[in-house]
């Protein structure tokens, strides 16, 4: 990902809320994923318009379940701050 730093903001935050290994892993997976579905597009110059698409292409393409959504979506509220 292009945009070590923003991945470093996550962690650092993720670490200092005490969330587990696994929590921040899974974290940085769905990050990375969103980073790659807008074509390496700098994570801080998108907001909630790209967050809901995301969320949609998700919900509906890969049919995945609401619980995984609202998993996505904490570590891309962290992005859009």
């Amino acid at each position: 990902m292009q945009d070590k730093k923003i991945l470093t903001q996550v962690k650092d935050l993720i670490r200092k809320k005490h969330y587990s290994y696994r929590t921040e892993k899974t974290y940085i997976y769905w990050m990375k994923q969103f980073y790659y579905y807008f074509d390496k597009r700098n994570p801080a110059e998108m907001g909630s318009r790209e967050i809901l698409k995301f969320l949609t292409y998700l919900a509906t393409q890969k049919k995945v379940s609401s619980s995984t959504q609202n998993q996505v979506l904490t570590p891309l509220e962290i992005i859009e701050g």
